[in-house]
């Protein structure tokens, strides 16, 4: 399993439209990427302006076909200019 995180910090005042449009994405991926196997969008309680993601694939090829889609592009875009932080890591799954 290929396992991806990522942690924004996002502009205050974006952290809103910010939450929306991450969440449609996450469901975006979740329902159309045969190879997105999880998907959880995750915000710090006390500071909305930060957030953690969760993703799990069936491999890298199922990875890159997410950063392919039209909807994590449509994604992107929207939000670029929102993110102040980003910052990911790749991991592999060992168990289960």
């Amino acid at each position: 399993m290929y396992i991806v995180t990522v942690e924004f910090a996002i502009r205050p005042e974006h952290a809103t439209r910010f939450h929306a449009a991450m969440v449609a994405n996450a469901r975006a991926s979740r329902e159309v990427e045969a190879g997105c196997r999880q998907f959880d969008v995750c915000a710090t309680p006390d500071d909305p302006a930060k957030m953690f993601l969760y993703e799990a694939y069936a491999d890298r090829a199922a990875f890159e076909a997410h950063l392919a889609s039209a909807h994590y592009r449509a994604f992107e875009a929207a939000v670029r200019d929102w993110v102040a932080e980003k910052t990911v890591r790749i991991y592999q799954r060992l168990d289960p």
